[in-house]
């Protein structure tokens, strides 16, 4: 405080010494001089409790405000860690559900693949079955169609045991 007053001082002292009221020439500087200490003396006197009252307020008042900032910079770097550390564990959480996913298709895969077989196993077994009870059913339709055309036509005199024969022959 007492620079800004010697600075305040020796900024005036060339006003004062310059300082000229017309036409005479009246060099009371010394006068001048230590009237402006005087009354920088008083002034500092009555306002240097205020002044430095003021400027303590106010270094506390940036402080706090600086410390305002620090503090919520503070809680925004740590709510970006966390923010980081819940991304990176859905990261991980993820992948791992990736690969759960992967593992159950490829058993879906195999246990479709396993039924598929199984199903075209029984569709060709029901298949064969199908087709020697139609073959079945064919040859007793032949065999009949052939012993009706036998026994209803009287142009043909057969025996019993050609007859045998001719359906045996059908027959195979």
């Amino acid at each position: 405080m007492y620079k800004a007053i010697l600075i305040i001082a020796l900024a005036m002292f060339p006003v004062a010494i310059f300082a000229n009221d017309g036409a005479e020439t009246n060099y009371d500087i010394v006068q001048r001089t230590v009237n402006f200490i005087i009354f920088a003396a008083i002034v500092w006197y009555l306002l240097a409790n205020r002044i430095k009252a003021f400027f303590v307020g106010r270094s506390l008042g940036i402080q706090a405000e600086l410390d305002k900032v620090q503090d919520t910079k503070k809680a925004s770097e740590e709510k970006k860690q966390e923010a980081v550390k819940k991304s990176e564990d859905a990261k991980r959480i993820a992948a791992e559900i990736i690969e759960s996913a992967k593992a159950d298709v490829d058993t879906i895969k195999q246990k479709v693949l396993v039924a598929v077989e199984s199903e075209i196993a029984n569709l060709n077994k029901s298949f064969d079955e199908m087709m020697k009870v139609e073959l079945s059913k064919v040859k007793k339709d032949v065999v009949a169609s052939i012993l009706d055309e036998l026994l209803n036509s009287d142009t043909i005199n057969l025996s019993q045991d050609e007859l045998v024969d001719i359906v045996l022959k059908k027959v195979a």
